[in-house]
């Protein structure tokens, strides 16, 4: 007899076992309930240290919905409108300039906005070294390689000079032409910190979560919760291997004294944590009685917002027939996508490989967690998306 959750095992077993993974974490819930929680592997394949629910990972770009939310807290406050330009709060992005092909680089025609932040359409983007990258990312990428030299040997730049740093570096584009990855959702963590007098981390801790029992989260890991903090591992193609990653990829660190809170990729978190924001997403702002979020700002969260000419760069397979708005996928087309999930499931992933799927119409909240740098595992996804979907309906009739 056919069962789901022996298929879910079944598939992340399958990762394990190809090398692809170290372990794997699943946990789904539907209804208000934990349908199913598994795991496979390990957290630290060195010390055999299995995965377990209060397993810290990194979050990377994970911590980016988590960002939208804490702006958008600050949108229905009335202390922060989604037009306002950056430079409102962060003088060093007054006068920015666009990489120019033909020479000097350009004036902006208007202001890098905090909708352009929330949509990635801001033209800022991330550090790049790739044959065929933009200029502007080949430029980020060398101030990122200064950065992070100056980290390594001790120095600790606060949130605010990472980002009047970015500021001088010329966009890719003109604020709102298209999409494009990068360190939009990071400068909003500094525009919060401006609004609210307050670090980024400590805002977050208080505003959300405090409120959403998420004591495991955090921009650094304590001491005493380092024995459960997940390795990160890389793949050696000329190995065909999995190795420890000691590396610094966004300026990542995780120490007690860490000064740069990156609201785009510093979060770590365990998936019992990330369960509660995500269920406060899916409940329409509110999570076991206490409300983080209206409905209304949790509805205009998830909704597609980019224009077809803007979508002509959001092309990865990953987010294939899907729209973006507020630092988060949004499901348009399922025969694109390759899946059987309903129209307006929302939600991110991260450059570790953690995933989250959250599903208004079936009141469905999916978490996929593993740490492998650059790894999407794209193909184990969609499998055990539908999967889980195919489950739905069954969970449903019990």
């Amino acid at each position: 007899m056919y069962n789901y959750q022996q298929a879910i095992d079944h598939i992340m077993q399958q990762e394990v076992e190809a090398g692809n993974i170290a372990g794997a974490g699943y946990m789904l819930i539907q209804g208000g309930k934990q349908r199913y929680f598994s795991t496979c592997g390990y957290a630290d394949r060195e010390k055999k240290t299995p995965i377990k629910r209060d397993t810290i990972f990194r979050l990377f770009s994970m911590t980016k919905p988590i960002t939208a939310a804490a702006t958008m807290l600050l949108v229905e406050r009335g202390e922060l409108d989604l037009r306002d330009p950056v430079s409102q709060y962060i003088p060093s992005f007054r006068e920015q300039t666009v990489w120019n092909p033909g020479g000097e680089p350009q004036p902006v025609v208007r202001e890098t906005t905090v909708y352009d932040l929330l949509n990635m359409t801001s033209g800022i983007p991330y550090p790049e070294n790739w044959e065929g990258c933009s200029p502007s990312g080949l430029m980020m990428d060398d101030l990122f390689q200064k950065l992070k030299a100056d980290q390594a040997e001790g120095q600790r730049l606060t949130t605010r000079e990472w980002i009047d740093r970015i500021a001088r570096v010329p966009l890719a584009f003109q604020p709102g032409e298209r999409w494009m990855y990068g360190l939009s959702a990071d400068v909003l963590g500094a525009v919060i910190e401006v609004v609210t007098g307050r670090r980024y981390g400590e805002f977050l801790r208080e505003e959300i979560f405090t409120p959403l029992e998420m004591v495991d989260t955090a921009f650094y890991v304590p001491e005493d919760k380092l024995w459960r903090f997940a390795q990160n591992y890389n793949w050696n193609e000329e190995k065909k291997a999995l190795e420890i990653y000691t590396g610094c990829n966004l300026g990542e660190y995780y120490g007690p004294d860490v000064s740069f809170e990156s609201g785009g990729a510093g979060l770590v978190s365990t998936m019992e944590d990330y369960s509660h924001f995500a269920q406060m997403l899916l409940q329409g702002g509110s999570y076991n009685g206490v409300r983080i979020l209206s409905e209304k700002t949790v509805q205009f969260m998830h909704q597609d917002r980019l224009s077809l000419s803007q979508k002509d760069a959001f092309l990865w397979d990953s987010n294939l027939g899907c729209g973006y708005g507020c630092l988060m996928r949004v499901l348009v087309d399922q025969g694109k996508a390759g899946t059987i999930g309903s129209l307006g499931e929302y939600g991110w992933d991260g450059w570790t490989g953690n995933y989250m799927t959250i599903d208004p119409a079936d009141d469905m909240v999916m978490l996929y967690f593993i740490q492998r740098c650059g790894y999407s595992s794209t193909t184990a996804l969609r499998r055990i998306r539908n999967v889980t979907y195919g489950a739905l309906s069954r969970l449903e009739e019990r």
